[in-house]
Protein backbone atom coordinates (compact mmCIF):
# COMPACT_ATOMS: atom_id res chain seq x y z
CA UNK A 1 0.00 0.00 0.00
CA UNK A 2 0.93 3.37 -0.68
CA UNK A 3 1.58 6.35 1.98
CA UNK A 4 -1.79 7.98 3.28
CA UNK A 5 -1.78 11.54 4.02
CA UNK A 6 -3.20 14.49 5.70
CA UNK A 7 -3.16 17.97 5.03
CA UNK A 8 -4.28 21.07 6.51
CA UNK A 9 -4.13 24.50 4.58
CA UNK A 10 -4.29 23.12 0.73
CA UNK A 11 -6.11 26.11 -0.11
CA UNK A 12 -3.25 28.24 0.56
CA UNK A 13 -0.56 29.14 -1.62
CA UNK A 14 2.36 26.32 -0.06
CA UNK A 15 -0.31 23.83 0.59
CA UNK A 16 -2.02 24.13 -2.82
CA UNK A 17 1.79 23.10 -4.21
CA UNK A 18 2.12 20.63 -1.92
CA UNK A 19 -1.20 18.97 -3.15
CA UNK A 20 -0.28 19.15 -6.35
CA UNK A 21 2.64 17.24 -5.50
CA UNK A 22 1.12 14.75 -3.44
CA UNK A 23 -1.25 13.98 -6.37
CA UNK A 24 1.39 13.60 -8.53
CA UNK A 25 3.86 11.09 -6.56
CA UNK A 26 3.07 7.82 -7.37
CA UNK A 27 4.21 6.18 -3.96
CA UNK A 28 1.11 7.94 -2.46
CA UNK A 29 -2.34 6.65 -2.55
CA UNK A 30 -4.64 8.97 -0.45
CA UNK A 31 -4.57 12.57 0.71
CA UNK A 32 -7.21 13.77 3.33
CA UNK A 33 -7.50 17.05 3.08
CA UNK A 34 -9.02 19.03 6.20
CA UNK A 35 -10.32 22.21 5.38
CA UNK A 36 -13.26 24.62 7.19
CA UNK A 37 -14.82 24.49 3.68
CA UNK A 38 -15.72 21.93 0.93
CA UNK A 39 -12.94 21.39 -1.55
CA UNK A 40 -13.07 19.87 -4.93
CA UNK A 41 -10.65 17.05 -4.53
CA UNK A 42 -8.64 16.24 -7.23
CA UNK A 43 -7.49 12.55 -8.00
CA UNK A 44 -6.56 10.69 -4.59
CA UNK A 45 -7.84 12.95 -2.44
CA UNK A 46 -10.59 12.97 0.28
CA UNK A 47 -11.52 15.94 1.20
CA UNK A 48 -13.19 16.75 4.95
CA UNK A 49 -15.11 19.68 5.64
CA UNK A 50 -13.64 19.95 9.83
CA UNK A 51 -13.79 22.54 12.94
CA UNK A 52 -10.46 22.84 13.47
CA UNK A 53 -11.69 23.28 17.25
CA UNK A 54 -13.06 19.65 17.22
CA UNK A 55 -11.57 17.42 15.23
CA UNK A 56 -12.78 14.23 14.34
CA UNK A 57 -10.96 11.02 14.98
CA UNK A 58 -8.80 10.51 11.60
CA UNK A 59 -8.29 7.46 9.43
CA UNK A 60 -4.70 5.78 9.45
CA UNK A 61 -2.23 8.25 8.62
CA UNK A 62 1.14 7.97 7.82
CA UNK A 63 2.41 11.69 7.18
CA UNK A 64 0.85 14.90 7.92
CA UNK A 65 1.79 18.45 6.22
CA UNK A 66 0.67 21.32 8.17
CA UNK A 67 0.12 24.58 6.08
CA UNK A 68 -2.84 26.76 7.94
CA UNK A 69 -1.85 30.39 7.94
CA UNK A 70 -3.10 33.79 8.15
CA UNK A 71 -2.27 37.67 9.30
CA UNK A 72 -3.18 39.63 12.17
CA UNK A 73 -5.06 41.75 9.74
CA UNK A 74 -7.01 39.11 7.52
CA UNK A 75 -8.40 37.22 10.98
CA UNK A 76 -8.90 41.10 13.15
CA UNK A 77 -6.95 40.19 15.92
CA UNK A 78 -4.03 38.54 17.62
CA UNK A 79 -6.06 35.61 19.52
CA UNK A 80 -7.94 35.13 15.95
CA UNK A 81 -4.72 34.76 14.70
CA UNK A 82 -3.18 32.17 17.10
CA UNK A 83 -6.38 30.09 16.60
CA UNK A 84 -5.61 29.63 13.30
CA UNK A 85 -1.26 29.54 13.17
CA UNK A 86 -1.04 27.88 16.58
CA UNK A 87 -4.07 25.87 17.70
CA UNK A 88 -5.38 24.71 14.72
CA UNK A 89 -2.15 23.28 13.26
CA UNK A 90 -1.37 21.97 16.63
CA UNK A 91 -4.86 20.44 16.60
CA UNK A 92 -4.31 18.41 13.24
CA UNK A 93 -0.74 17.56 14.17
CA UNK A 94 -2.02 15.62 17.35
CA UNK A 95 -5.34 13.89 15.28
CA UNK A 96 -2.51 12.56 12.77
CA UNK A 97 -0.44 11.32 15.32
CA UNK A 98 -3.22 9.61 17.24
CA UNK A 99 -4.02 7.95 13.62
CA UNK A 100 -0.88 7.01 13.18
CA UNK A 101 1.65 9.81 12.03
CA UNK A 102 5.05 9.31 11.98
CA UNK A 103 6.25 12.29 10.01
CA UNK A 104 5.32 15.85 9.98
CA UNK A 105 6.06 18.96 7.75
CA UNK A 106 5.36 22.15 9.19
CA UNK A 107 5.50 26.00 6.73
CA UNK A 108 6.30 28.66 9.07
CA UNK A 109 8.32 31.74 8.62
CA UNK A 110 12.24 32.80 8.57
CA UNK A 111 12.44 34.48 11.81
CA UNK A 112 10.50 32.12 13.93
CA UNK A 113 11.29 31.93 17.78
CA UNK A 114 9.50 31.50 20.82
CA UNK A 115 11.57 34.18 22.27
CA UNK A 116 10.56 36.74 19.70
CA UNK A 117 9.18 39.81 20.49
CA UNK A 118 7.77 40.25 17.39
CA UNK A 119 3.97 39.16 18.28
CA UNK A 120 3.55 36.74 14.55
CA UNK A 121 7.25 35.63 14.65
CA UNK A 122 6.64 34.26 18.34
CA UNK A 123 3.42 32.41 17.80
CA UNK A 124 5.78 30.42 14.49
CA UNK A 125 7.83 29.85 17.21
CA UNK A 126 5.59 28.28 19.72
CA UNK A 127 4.45 26.61 17.13
CA UNK A 128 7.18 24.98 16.06
CA UNK A 129 8.37 23.90 19.66
CA UNK A 130 4.59 22.38 20.33
CA UNK A 131 5.50 20.25 17.24
CA UNK A 132 8.93 19.31 18.31
CA UNK A 133 7.65 18.18 22.02
CA UNK A 134 4.97 15.68 20.33
CA UNK A 135 6.45 12.25 19.36
CA UNK A 136 6.70 12.52 15.85
CA UNK A 137 9.75 10.01 14.13
CA UNK A 138 10.91 12.71 12.17
CA UNK A 139 9.77 16.53 11.96
CA UNK A 140 10.64 19.31 8.73
CA UNK A 141 9.94 22.64 9.32
CA UNK A 142 10.30 24.90 6.49
CA UNK A 143 10.91 28.83 7.09
CA UNK A 144 10.82 30.76 3.67
CA UNK A 145 10.76 34.23 3.46
CA UNK A 146 8.93 36.13 1.96
CA UNK A 147 6.68 33.94 -0.93
CA UNK A 148 6.62 34.85 -4.32
CA UNK A 149 2.59 33.32 -5.92
CA UNK A 150 0.17 34.26 -7.09
CA UNK A 151 -2.39 34.52 -4.18
CA UNK A 152 -5.07 36.72 -5.89
CA UNK A 153 -5.93 33.45 -8.23
CA UNK A 154 -6.86 31.87 -4.63
CA UNK A 155 -8.87 34.84 -4.19
CA UNK A 156 -6.60 35.73 -1.27
CA UNK A 157 -5.92 39.05 -0.78
CA UNK A 158 -1.99 40.44 -1.93
CA UNK A 159 -0.24 40.67 1.12
CA UNK A 160 2.00 44.46 0.58
CA UNK A 161 5.30 43.09 2.25
CA UNK A 162 5.21 40.45 0.29
CA UNK A 163 4.71 42.70 -3.32
CA UNK A 164 7.58 44.85 -1.84
CA UNK A 165 9.62 41.97 -1.04
CA UNK A 166 9.76 40.64 -4.56
CA UNK A 167 10.13 43.70 -6.42
CA UNK A 168 13.12 44.42 -4.15
CA UNK A 169 14.37 40.97 -5.03
CA UNK A 170 14.10 41.71 -8.70
CA UNK A 171 15.83 45.06 -8.97
CA UNK A 172 18.55 43.57 -6.25
CA UNK A 173 18.78 40.06 -6.87
CA UNK A 174 22.43 38.70 -5.74
CA UNK A 175 23.32 41.71 -3.10
CA UNK A 176 20.41 40.33 -0.98
CA UNK A 177 21.38 37.58 1.21
CA UNK A 178 20.01 34.67 0.46
CA UNK A 179 17.71 33.57 3.17
CA UNK A 180 16.01 37.02 3.21
CA UNK A 181 15.39 36.60 -0.85
CA UNK A 182 11.37 36.05 -1.37
CA UNK A 183 11.27 32.25 -2.63
CA UNK A 184 9.15 30.73 -4.99
CA UNK A 185 6.04 28.77 -3.60
CA UNK A 186 6.50 25.57 -5.64
CA UNK A 187 10.45 25.58 -3.87
CA UNK A 188 8.88 25.81 -0.52
CA UNK A 189 6.80 22.99 -1.33
CA UNK A 190 9.45 20.70 -2.60
CA UNK A 191 11.35 21.31 0.08
CA UNK A 192 8.90 19.52 2.19
CA UNK A 193 7.85 16.87 -0.09
CA UNK A 194 11.57 15.51 -0.27
CA UNK A 195 12.36 15.97 2.97
CA UNK A 196 9.44 14.39 5.01
CA UNK A 197 9.17 10.96 4.02
CA UNK A 198 12.58 10.59 5.29
CA UNK A 199 12.77 12.33 8.19
CA UNK A 200 14.66 11.69 11.29
CA UNK A 201 14.30 13.85 14.51
CA UNK A 202 13.60 17.87 13.93
CA UNK A 203 15.24 19.19 10.85
CA UNK A 204 14.89 23.26 10.14
CA UNK A 205 15.23 24.11 6.26
CA UNK A 206 15.91 28.14 5.83
CA UNK A 207 14.38 30.19 3.25
CA UNK A 208 18.14 30.02 1.41
CA UNK A 209 18.39 26.81 0.89
CA UNK A 210 14.64 26.74 -1.08
CA UNK A 211 16.43 29.06 -3.48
Amino acid sequence: MGRTIALAGATGLVGREILRGLVADPSVSAIHVLARRAFEAPLKTISHVVDFRALPALPRIDEVYLGLGTTIKVAGSQEAFRAVDFDANLAVAKAALAAGARRAGLVSAMGASAKSGIFYSRVKGELEDALAALAFEGLVIARPSMLAGDRESLGQPVRRGEGIALTISRVLGPLIPRNYRSVAVANVAKALLTRVPLARGREIVLSGEMQ
